[in-house]
């Protein structure tokens, strides 16, 4: 089914075709872009960039947080689609006697995953290469000692590829405390479709999203305003805290899930979240993306993560009345060494389409407050009793 879609197909939308080649293109693209939480103005101008190309619409908040739009027939009551371009990164804490470095991390990930990484730190005067180490790095020089090393951001240090064999050397080169440091991706394309890099989290959610617009653009006719929002600071809570507008009724992010034993995720087709550690996500939303799912024969799962919060938890915390519900594409050692497969990317660039296109279910929402009338329901009766939703009473 082609992009160039003329019309709605039924109040479930359209499943549009998805360019995977660029889809990878953009995602290659991205993780060549360092963006560790406090450093972003880089790939928020690519990713301006890409939408002025697209000829895509959007604005920009103060600080970097992209807000592209691509028109419907009605405005109230309008959805967002959003995933951040920040990634995990690390902060400069000290200049250590030995010329080493002291890390805190920036955003949550263990150091285990820390050691051995290649890093670019970025100073008022230029960046330097460098690479993580446990404070025992050589078996030549500490001998077993370096298998009896704990893990953790006391543990290691980081190593710059200039001339620093002490504070002074560190100094002269212009290094600071709260230095931001940069941790190469390291990226593998494979040819049977996985893919394994650092920052998955969340680049591949970024270019699901472009992915998805290209498709969307020539639509001529959408049923509602849609945003398609890109933030810069999920990656320490508070992501899409001031990106909201006041006509958004309904709210969809789009992450990594949590592919591990325990899990119901899988590096195949969309998993939907139904939960995270905030609590459940919107009954109707969450319903209405399973349907699509159905309707469309696009692969899904539900999943719970425990321990996860992401985009629509910060929206929420700060007042936002928005339905929220979580997509995502399943990864292997999520905030390490990740893996994901294109068939995740591509079906979940094909449900976002769905949803663009579907209709409006709750005409309710485009009103911030009215009364009774429209109001959603639950069921609570037996399966077998559940009387038919009212006309005016459609769960999204």
């Amino acid at each position: 089914m082609s992009g160039q879609a003329t019309a709605l197909e039924s109040d479930s939308g359209q499943r549009l075709e998805i360019d995977t080649e660029y889809l990878q293109d953009q995602l290659a693209a991205l993780l060549d872009i360092p963006s560790p939480y406090g450093f972003t103005d880089t790939i928020v101008r690519y990713v301006c960039g890409e939408l002025d190309r697209l000829g895509i619409d959007y604005d920009l908040t103060r600080r970097g947080a992209i807000r592209g739009c691509l028109p419907g027939r009605q405005k109230l009551g309008a959805r967002a689609i959003v995933s951040h371009l920040d990634t995990l990164g690390a902060q400069v804490k000290s200049i250590k006697s030995n010329g080493r470095l002291e890390l805190v991390p920036i955003g949550t990930w263990s150091a285990r995953f820390a050691e051995g990484a290649r890093t670019t730190v970025f100073t008022e005067k230029g960046s330097y290469r460098g690479t993580i180490l446990p404070l025992k790095a050589s078996g030549h020089t500490f001998g077993d000692d370096v298998d009896l090393m704990p893990v953790g951001w006391d543990y290691v240090e980081l190593r710059l590829d200039a001339p620093s064999r002490n504070q002074s050397e560190i100094e002269r080169l212009g290094v600071d405390v709260g230095d931001i440091v940069a941790i190469d991706p390291q990226p593998e394309f494979l040819e049977n479709g996985y893919i394994v890099s650092r920052h998955l989290d969340n680049k591949a959610g970024v270019a699901v999203m472009l992915a998805a617009m290209k498709a969307l653009k020539d639509v001529p006719e959408r049923p509602v305003e849609t945003f398609w929002l890109f933030t810069i600071a999920e990656e320490v809570g508070h992501g899409a805290a001031s990106v909201l507008l006041p006509d958004i009724a309904s709210m969809v992010a789009v992450d990594n899930g949590t592919s591990a034993p325990g899990q119901n995720s899988t590096e195949f087709g969309v998993t939907i979240c139904m939960g995270d550690q905030t609590g459940p996500f919107d009954y109707h939303l969450t319903r209405k993306l399973v349907e699509l799912c159905r309707h469309h024969d696009i692969r899904y799962q539900k999943d719970v993560f425990r321990h996860y919060r992401s985009d629509s938890a910060s929206a929420i915390e700060a007042g936002a009345d928005v339905r929220t519900a979580l997509v995502t594409f399943g990864v292997d050692a999520s905030h390490g060494y990740e893996r994901i497969h294109m068939h995740a990317l591509r079906s979940l660039s094909e449900l976002l389409t769905c949803y663009s296109l579907s209709s409006v279910a709750i005409k309710r929402d485009k009103r911030a407050i009215s009364g009774l009338s429209g109001f959603t329901r639950q069921p609570t009766q037996p399966a077998d009793q559940q009387p038919p939703i009212a006309e005016d009473e459609p769960a999204e």
